[in-house]
C-alpha cells in the first residue's frame, strides 16, 4: 500500500528548536522524525511514499537528494577510503513522491491533492509526520480489510500532563483526575483508508472534523486502541523524551532493528519512554 504523510505544517509549538527546519525533520539521534516513520513503515513492506510538502518543503527535498547512507549503516571502507562497501541499505528499494500542496492547506486539502497518485490503491495509508509508535500495524490494516468501513485510525492514551477537570452547571467541581489516568483517548494518526473517502471530503475541510463526522454517521470509522508506545513530537519535552528513549537501543519504534545487533551495555539501565496501559 502507498503511504501519504503530511510533511507541510508550520509547526509553530516546535519554533523554539529551530526555525530553519520544518519538524518532520527535526533530528532525533543522527536521522529526522520523517525517516523513523518511514522505516517504521518500509518494515512492514510499505515503501511507496507521497510526501505532501509545504513548510520548508525544500528541507526535505535536500534530505533525500543528498541522502547519505553512511549516517545510519555499518559499512567497510578500503582501498585508501577509495572503496565502500554498505553492510546494509536504508532506502534503496524505496519510492517517494515530492508534492508540493501549499504552505497553508490543511490536512483534507493536502489529501485531496494527491489524490491523483491513489486512484489505483484500493487501499491506502496515511499519517502525520511527527509521531512513532510500536503498534504492530497489521493490526490496524487487516480489520479495516476484514470490514465494510471506509476508514481506520489508531487512538492511543494522551502522555501530555495536566489535570482533566469535571464540573457541574453551577461551576462545583466533581471530579480532578490526572490526564493520564482518565478514561481518554486521542488521535495518534496512523490511518488506513479505503478509496471512498474521498467521497466524504468536501474541498476545504479538515480531514477529522467534516468527513470523520460523516463517517461516523455511516458506522463506516473504526478505530484500534494501541496501549503500547506512542508519542507526538510537538513540543521540545516531547523531542527530550524520543531522544532519551534512543539512548539504551533500541527505541521502542525501532522495529526494524534486530536487538542482537545491538551494543551490549552492562551498566544500570536507563529509564525508557513507555506507553500508557488501558485502565
Amino acid at each position: 500500500m502507498k503511504v501519504v504523510l503530511f510533511c507541510g505544517g508550520l509547526g509553530l509549538r516546535m519554533r523554539d528548536y529551530s526555525d530553519a527546519l520544518p519538524k518532520p525533520m527535526v533530528p532525533i539521534g543522527t536521522r529526522p522524525i520523517l525517516w523513523h516513520l518511514m522505516r517504521y513503515y518500509a518494515h512492514y513492506g510499505h515503501k511507496d511514499f507521497i510526501l505532501c510538502l509545504g513548510h520548508k518543503g525544500h528541507v526535505i527535498k535536500d534530505f533525500f537528494l543528498k541522502y547519505d547512507e553512511c549516517v545510519s549503516n555499518d559499512f567497510v571502507l578500503s582501498e585508501g577510503a577509495k572503496r565502500l562497501e554498505l553492510l546494509r541499505r536504508d532506502i534503496d528499494d524505496w519510492r517517494i513522491t515530492f508534492v508540493d500542496t501549499g504552505t497553508a492547506s490543511n490536512i483534507g486539502q493536502r489529501l485531496l491533492a494527491v489524490r491523483r497518485f491513489l486512484r489505483d490503491e484500493e487501499m491506502f495509508l496515511a499519517n502525520y509526520s511527527d509521531g512513532l509508535t510500536d503498534c504492530p500495524l497489521p493490526e490496524i490494516t487487516d480489520r479495516l480489510a476484514a470490514s465494510n468501513a471506509t476508514a481506520a485510525f489508531m487512538a492511543a492514551r494522551p502522555n501530555t500532563s495536566f489535570h482533566f477537570v469535571r464540573h457541574d452547571t453551577a461551576g462545583r467541581v466533581t471530579r480532578v483526575d490526572n490526564v493520564e489516568d482518565a478514561d481518554l483517548w486521542v488521535n495518534a494518526g496512523y490511518f488506513a483508508f479505503r478509496q471512498e473517502i474521498f467521497d466524504y471530503i468536501v474541498p476545504g475541510e479538515e480531514l477529522v472534523e467534516e468527513p470523520f463526522q460523516r463517517l461516523i454517521d455511516a458506522r463506516r470509522l473504526l478505530v484500534h486502541e494501541h496501549t503500547g508506545f506512542w508519542r507526538g513530537c510537538d513540543t521540545f519535552k516531547d523531542l527530550q523524551t524520543l531522544e532519551a528513549a534512543l539512548s539504551p537501543g533500541p527505541a521502542p519504534w525501532e522495529v526494524w532493528r534486530d536487538p542482537q545487533d545491538q551494543p551490549q551495555d552492562n551498566s544500570a539501565p536507563t529509564p525508557r519512554a513507555v506507553g500508557f496501559a488501558a485502565a
